[in-house]
């Protein structure tokens, strides 16, 4: 397994649309293992394939506390179940340091393959529903910030700047 390099916002390439998964085998399942390494190294919920480089519809999630129960959804869609929001806080490996609620739907259908090519269908509620839908948006090209308003994105741009200049400054 490696730890792979997350991209950050405002990185253009977390804007490419990925790529459905058409071959399940040895190098599907690599890329998984790296990109769960790469979640719980980043102490993070979930991670989309396009955040760290790879052109694949692959998303991984762990919301359990005791970080030991993975999920692989290769090719996910979903369906709303109702129209009830949540309004859990999100962040994001790609937006470090921001946090928002964008009201997302609380009760989900979750289609998806798993590494081995199976196809599933799962009912996630709550926080699952809420990454499962984040995680896709990384998948079609769509980022948190994207959903925020303007002068939300502008100070939270400028923190950004403030942070990256120190950043820079500590090498």
């Amino acid at each position: 397994m490696a730890l792979l390099e997350i991209l950050e916002y405002p990185d253009e390439r977390l804007r490419r649309v990925a790529k459905p998964v058409k071959q399940f085998d040895e190098y599907i399942k690599q890329i998984v293992a790296d990109m769960l390494e790469t979640m719980y190294h980043a102490q993070g919920a979930g991670l989309a394939a396009t955040q760290v480089d790879i052109d694949k519809r692959i998303v991984v999630i762990d919301i359990s506390e005791t970080r030991d129960q993975p999920e692989v959804l290769i090719n996910p869609s979903y369906k709303a179940v109702g129209d009830k929001r949540s309004e859990l806080p999100e962040g994001c490996l790609s937006v470090p340091g921001f946090y928002d609620s964008l009201g997302r739907y609380d009760h989900i259908i979750l289609t998806a393959t798993d590494a081995d090519g199976n196809l599933y269908t799962k009912e996630c509620t709550g926080i699952m529903a809420v990454c499962v839908q984040h995680e896709i948006d990384h998948l079609d090209g769509k980022l948190l910030i994207d959903e925020i308003s303007m002068l939300k994105k502008q100070r939270f741009e400028k923190k950004l700047t403030k942070i990256r200049k120190m950043q820079e400054r500590a090498r």
